[in-house]
Parts: structure tokens; sequence; C-alpha cells
């Protein structure tokens, strides 16, 4: 005698029963990394938040109010005013060679990473594996075990404080080269590269009509480390500049700083106003870049980089 199928009636019961609760062993373990993740969020948050309200607030104020109270717009004039006291508006020169500095920098150092990461990748150059590790044992090594090879090769060169000495050496970029390498060697697909060869391309035509359109994202993230590390470099500017026109906002700001009692006290008193909320100021003027170019450079990495470039 054959069975006779349920009656829809009769399974939907049945099918509810099926339904699982989220239990607490699952719950309880998501909550934490929440809370975890929301707590190390507003730790990061609050320096940056305080920053941009302290110039809102006189010296005074700073003590008085809450750490996160506003002050008035009118306090961010008067600190930059003040600020623009200190050798007949220094900061703003300070400000553009930082600002041509590192436009420079980046440019030089995007280029040749991403050229010498695909021609490590891609081309059949004599070498290859040395060339890798020395490029690995130069991530390696501090920057402060090359200042002096470096400040002896610039000052040969005729280099030593001009502008070109915190360009040429700041353009070094051993991380850059090695993210290229990886990049072009394990995502873009070799039958790309393949198939523009069999095409007649040459292994720059090559590059120009098939990695380089690939490359948002890459440059994206070259482009930010190198801005990063080249906007707030201190020592090699510092090591290698000692003319207070061509220097860069970093080193210029040490100099701003130590000259006023608003970080040094024991200078004793100054006749210019530069106090707390100005170094507040000064330091989101830093700072401030930083934050719009990740903002910018978010945005090539969300993209997806090889969408359509391969049927799946």
């Amino acid at each position: 005698m054959t069975a006779t199928p349920s009656s829809p009636s009769a399974v939907a019961p049945k099918l509810s029963h099926t339904r699982r609760t989220p239990s607490a062993g699952v719950v309880i373990p998501k909550v934490l990394v929440w809370s975890v993740l929301i707590f190390v969020a507003v730790i990061s948050i609050i320096p940056m938040l305080w920053l941009i309200l302290a110039p809102s607030k006189s010296a005074s104020d700073l003590v008085s109010m809450p750490p996160l109270a506003f002050g008035s717009f009118e306090q961010y004039l008067i600190a930059w005013n003040n600020l623009m006291l200190f050798q007949d508006s220094r900061l703003v020169l300070w400000i553009w060679n930082s600002v041509w500095y590192t436009a420079l920098i980046v440019a030089i150092s995007t280029v040749t990473a991403t050229l010498a990461g695909y021609a490590l990748a891609t081309a059949p150059i004599p070498f290859r594996r040395t060339i890798l590790l020395t490029t690995l044992v130069a991530m390696i090594v501090p920057p402060v075990a090359l200042v002096l090879p470096l400040f002896v090769q610039v000052t040969s060169m005729g280099l030593y404080n001009t502008p070109w000495a915190i360009i040429l050496t700041s353009s070094f970029y051993p991380f850059g080269v090695f993210l290229a390498y990886i990049y072009y060697t394990s995502t873009i697909p070799h039958e790309l590269y393949e198939a523009a060869r069999i095409d007649g391309a040459g292994e720059f035509r090559t590059f120009l009509t098939i990695a380089l359109p690939l490359s948002k994202g890459l440059m994206g993230m070259l482009a930010f480390f190198a801005f990063t590390g080249a906007w707030v470099n201190y020592f090699l500017p510092y090591v290698l500049v000692n003319s207070g026109e061509i220097l860069t906002l970093p080193v210029g700001l040490g100099v701003l700083f130590s000259a006023t009692p608003g970080l040094n006290p024991g200078i004793g008193a100054s006749i210019l106003p530069i106090r707390q909320p100005e170094i507040a100021l000064a330091g989101l003027i830093v700072a401030l870049p930083i934050l719009l170019v990740f903002l910018a450079s978010s945005r090539l990495l969300a993209r997806g980089v090889l969408s359509g470039s391969v049927k799946s």
C-alpha cells in the first residue's frame, strides 16, 4: 500500500518548526565583536574631533570648557591670523612648499613603482630574483639607517639645501614597487598579457592598453601611501635642508613650536600670541589633507578593478 502525499496544511506546521532562532552562543560573540569595533572607532575619532574643535576656543576656554565643546567660528580666524604673525606669514610658504614637493613625489613614486612592478611581474628581465630580494631588503631597512648615505649622495651631487634633495630622496619607494609586483603577478590574469602579445603588442603597449586601465585601485593605494609618507616626512627634510624658505610644513612647524611658548614654556614670554589653539590649528592643517586624500583614494579602492575584464 503506497503512502499518500501529505496535504499542504499538514506540511506547513512542520516547516515552521524547522526555522531556528539565533542561539545565545551566536548572538553573544557578534555583540562582543561589534562592541569592540565601536569602542575602537570612538577612541580613534575622539583625538581628531578634539583637534578640529580646539582652534574654536581661546587658550583659557581650552581649560575651562569641556574638551569636545565648540567655541566660535571667529576663533578659527583669530588663530589663523596669529599664526600669520610668525616671520611674516612664513607658514603660507611652508604649506606651498609641502604641496608642490608632495605632488611631485607622489607623481614620481607612483609612476616609477607601477612601471617597475609591472616589469618585474611580466617582462623576462635578468636577475629578477636578485632585484626582488634587494627590494625586500630596502623595505626592511629602517629609513633612519639610510639618512647618512643619502646625505652623502645628495651633497656629492650638489643638491644639498635645495628642493630636489627632498623630492628625489623621498621618491625612493621600494614598498610601492613590491606592492605593484604582487598586484600584476596575482590579480590581473596572465592570459590578458599573452593575448596582447599574440596580437603584436610590445611590452610598453601591453602595459598602456591592458595593465594600466586595470590598475586604478593599485595606483590609488600607491598614491595614498606615497602622499602620507611625503606629507608628514620630518627627518629627511630636517637633515637635507637648512634654509627657512624651502622647509616643508612639518619641519617649519617644528621651528615655530620651538620659538613660541605654546609647546615650549621654557623660553618664557613671547610677543607672538601663539598658544595652544594656534598649535591645534597648525596640527589640523597637517592632518586634514591626509583625511581628504584618503577619502579620494577610497573611491578607487572600492571599485571593481577587474570588472568586465574576464568572463567567468
